[in-house]
Formats: C-alpha cells, sequence, structure tokens
C-alpha cells in the first residue's frame, strides 16, 4: 500500500493532538485529548508528562480508527509542541519530576532579575541570540537546580515536551535548535549549545542532548509504543520540532520577505530572516528551513479585545457585536489613540508599561472606544515591524495571520492598512499540523527542500490588501502613536509607587 500520509501530533499546553494529513496537505481526520496545567501556587504553572504522553496516545489511536488502512499508509511521525518546557529524566529514561515547569511559569522571576542586574546585554546576546525571560529552559534548570538539587544531580538529558513524547515513541533522545535558539544556551551562529552561556547560568553541559536537524529520522516506533498507540512498529519518527517555528512553516512563513502575525490573547509578531536579530528587544528563534525568525510579542492582542467587552459590557456583548459596533466609526476613531499595554510589556525597560486612551473627547462613543482598542493593538505591532525591518533591512513583502484575529475581517483590514504590506490568511487553521505534514514530505523525498513542500501543502483562503484612505489616516496617526508611547515611559515608576 502507498505510504501516502502523515501523522501529526502536537503536544500542546490545552491538549495533546493528533491528525493525519495527506499528499494534498487535507487533514483527513484530527483529534484531541485535554489535560490541566496544574497551578501550585500564584505564578507556577506546571504540567505531567504522563498526562502529554496519555493524550497523545488516545488522539492517535482515534485518528487511526478514522481513516481505513492508516497504519500502514503512514509515511512517518512528525511532532511539534509547546515550548520551555523542561523535562529531566535519569540515565534509565525515568523522569526526575513528576511534574515539569511550562512557558508560562514564573517562578524564575527572581533569577531572571539578577542576571539582568549582573550582565550587560553585550555580555550575553551575541551567544544565546535572545534577550532574558522567565520562560527560558536555562533558568528553569537553574531554578530545579538550586530547588530540586536531587532531581537536578539524578537528570541525565533534559528534553522539551515534543522530545519527551518522541522519547516514548522511539526510545531515542534529542533535541533541536528551534526549541535549542530559545533554551539561553544555544550560540546562534554555531546553532550548538554554547560553552559561554552554559557556564554563565552554571549549569552541567552533559545534561544537553546533541542538537540534531528537525528533518533527521530519529528512529523507529518500539514494540512497546506500538502495542499503545496503534501505530505500526518501525513506522518513521522525525526529530520535529517546536510548535511555533513549525506553524510559521505551516503557515508558508519560511522565505525572507515573508512575516507573521499571530494574534490569539497576545500578538506574536515575527519576521522570517537569514540571521538573528541580536537587540535587547527582540527575540530570536531558529526556523525549520535553517532561517531565524525575529519576533516580538505584544502581551494584549486579543486580551485588549476581551478587556473591552469586560469592562464596557460586562460580558454581555459578544465578539461579532463589538467588531460590528467598532466598523460604525470612521478609520482613525475621531483622533482617539488607545495604547494596548494592558499586562506590561515582555521585554525591554518597560515590562511595567501601562495602557491608556489619549485624545477622548465629548464627541467620542462606544463605537469610538472599540475602533481604537482595535487600531491600538495595529499600531502597537506596526512599532514592532518597524523596528525589526530597520534592524534587518529589509522591508516585509506580506504578513501571513493565523490565530483568532485572523477570523477577524475588520482587525485584518486595519492591520494591512496600519502595516502597509498584504495580509494573507491560510485556508488551514491547523498551521502546525501542516507544518509536521510539510516536513515528513520533505525528509521522506516527495520535495527537495521544505520550503518547497510548505508551498504545495499551504493554499491561501483571502489575501486582504491595504486600504489606501484608512493606510494614509493611519501613517500620520502612527508617529504620534510613537511619541506618546516613548513620553508615557517616564510616568510607569510613578505610578507604581502610587498604587502600591
Amino acid at each position: 500500500m502507498t505510504q501516502d500520509l502523515a501523522l501529526s501530533i502536537d503536544v500542546g499546553t490545552g491538549s495533546a493532538r493528533a491528525a493525519l494529513v495527506d499528499g494534498r496537505g487535507r487533514i483527513l481526520a484530527i483529534a484531541a485529548r485535554e489535560y490541566e496545567q496544574i497551578v501550585p501556587a500564584f505564578g507556577r504553572s506546571e504540567q505531567r508528562p504522563a498526562d502529554w504522553w496519555d493524550g497523545v496516545v488516545h488522539s492517535v489511536r482515534a485518528v487511526l480508527d478514522k481513516v481505513e488502512g492508516a497504519r500502514s499508509r503512514i509515511a512517518a511521525v512528525c511532532a511539534c509542541g509547546q515550548m520551555h518546557g523542561t523535562v529531566l529524566v535519569d540515565a534509565d529514561g525515568a523522569l526526575t519530576r513528576d511534574t515539569v515547569p511550562l512557558w508560562n511559569d514564573k517562578r524564575t522571576l527572581d533569577l531572571v532579575a539578577a542576571f539582568e542586574r549582573g550582565h550587560d546585554p553585550k555580555d550575553y546576546l551575541a551567544e544565546s541570540g535572545n534577550p532574558p525571560t522567565p520562560a527560558w529552559p536555562a533558568f528553569k534548570l537553574a531554578w530545579i537546580r538550586d530547588h530540586d538539587p536531587e532531581a537536578y544531580r539524578r537528570a541525565a538529558a533534559v528534553m522539551m515536551p515534543k522530545d519527551w513524547v518522541n522519547f516514548r515513541l522511539t526510545g531515542e533522545i534529542a533535541m533541536e535548535a528551534t526549541e535549542g535558539s530559545c533554551s539561553f544556551l544555544m550560540n546562534p551562529a554555531t546553532r550548538d549549545w554554547s560553552p559561554a552561556m552554559i557556564a554563565l547560568m552554571g549549569l552541567d553541559a552533559a545534561k544537553l542532548p546533541r542538537l540534531r536537524s528537525p528533518l533527521e529520522i530519529l528512529g523507529g516506533v518500539t514494540a512497546a509504543a506500538a502495542a499503545e498507540t496503534g501505530l505500526l512498529e518501525g513506522t518513521p519518527v522525525l526529530v520535529g520540532g517546536a510548535d511555533y517555528p513549525v506553524a510559521l512553516l505551516g503557515s508558508g512563513a519560511c522565505r525572507p520577505g515573508l512575516g507573521s502575525d499571530v494574534t490569539g490573547t497576545s500578538c506574536i509578531i515575527t519576521l522570517i530572516t537569514e540571521a538573528p536579530l541580536l537587540d535587547p528587544e527582540i527575540c530570536n528563534v531558529a526556523t525549520i528551513e535553517g532561517g531565524w525568525g525575529p519576533f516580538v510579542l505584544l502581551e494584549s492582542g486579543g486580551d485588549a479585545m476581551r478587556w473591552a467587552r469586560r469592562a464596557f459590557h460586562e460580558g454581555a456583548l459578544g465578539y461579532p457585536e463589538i467588531v460590528a459596533k467598532a466598523a460604525e466609526a470612521a478609520p482613525g476613531a475621531g483622533g482617539l489613540l488607545f495604547l494596548p499595554y494592558l499586562v506590561g510589556e515582555r521585554l525591554g525597560a518597560h515590562r511595567n508599561a501601562r495602557a491608556q486612551f489619549f485624545g477622548l473627547g465629548a464627541g467620542h462613543g462606544l463605537a469610538e472606544l472599540h475602533r481604537a482598542v482595535l487600531e491600538g493593538v495595529a499600531f502597537a505591532a506596526t512599532r514592532h515591524i518597524r523596528v525589526m525591518e530597520a534592524a534587518s533591512g529589509r522591508p516585509l513583502d506580506r504578513v501571513i495571520a493565523s490565530g483568532g484575529g485572523a477570523k477577524t475581517g475588520l482587525w485584518l483590514k486595519i492591520k494591512a492598512s496600519a502595516y502597509g504590506i498584504p495580509i494573507l490568511v491560510p485556508e488551514e487553521a491547523e498551521c502546525g499540523v501542516i507544518g509536521c505534514a510539510a516536513m515528513v514530505a520533505a525528509a521522506t523525498g516527495r520535495f527537495a527542500t521544505v520550503q518547497n513542500a510548505a508551498s504545495a501543502l499551504v493554499r491561501y483562503a483571502t489575501e486582504i490588501a491595504s486600504d489606501p484612505g484608512w493606510a494614509e489616516r493611519y501613517a500620520r496617526m502612527q508617529p504620534v502613536f510613537d511619541r506618546l508611547y516613548r513620553h508615557s515611559q517616564t510616568l510607569y515608576d510613578d505610578l507604581d509607587g502610587i498604587t502600591s
């Protein structure tokens, strides 16, 4: 029988999912198994790797039962997964901690603050490719070293969530550059572990597995894993990649000149470049195809609309009604500006930034307020795009939108007009699943490159063009937004003193 299917596995924060994808990029079957985050204390977030594996087993069995002959038609398995969840196993492959800190766990805040006080960005940016944040596994490892020394001592290897699932499938341990690049321990020039960063963090290099290519065949499904999942023993399993860069690939954002706007709760703006952008306010993730994805995260993307729904309507209106209300206002919302920093900023010197409306007048109503919220997120994202374009020396040709925000036509038109760049929306929203399938297609020789595979598998539902009239107005408002952002920074510490 022809091996014409890819089995994609996505180890997410809310669920594990599996999907069977055919050679044209069509999802034939998809299934998910949910699990919970464990919150042992404020600011902490953990999960059990055992729950990930249970979710993978159930979701894989579910999709295999939905497609006739699927087991023998699978060319290879490829997993992607949530980043930064720091899994430790001993020399026998047993977990040294039953739970692992997740990407959104903040227990390392004090370690990050101490690191920032003790080191100038020039000491670490070229070696790590990134500014320090509580998410990075280097800080999680340091915390475990200091607070659970026995688990750290027993650990023979560190893995990320998808790596642990791969280990359960194949018995092989590996990591790759998409995860390594956001560990704070990988040198971006060598795409290998940085002895300087490992020493700076006081960690044990022997615990870090070899960094392999995401497209390599890690191994075959073992007899034990086959018995649990229903897969055929020996089915090839790729090394795979982190969920975000895999989703970039699965959206088609895999060539320089393309950008990505992923708006969910937050808004992540990513450029595709040939080299990282070394800047204290820009993060860099290695991409599947071997390039880089410099990115900046705006903490309040969709969350700004959620806040407005709660604050203005106490949740009584639905999002379609709010968007319809915003559409009643003219572009520019009558000169009303909104700075969307409702929960501060992730990076830089102003993590205590505040949100604000500026320019309120007696003639403004709910329509203008709602439109200003949507436009404020677009202005903040545009500021990020311009900073990264200036650093890379290349303007963007297209932005590819995904996430919940890609479902709102008005917001896409606002963003396209603010960015001055057309926005493409993929036909298939499951970009991680498609990205895994493109990796399988390239790894098994169907395509010469993973970019060619993505071009064949990814289709676009629509292209949103910039509106000339809106773009002209937004171009006049953007410098005001930027100055307002800069001038307000001197007030944030004063506000902290008042509210504390």
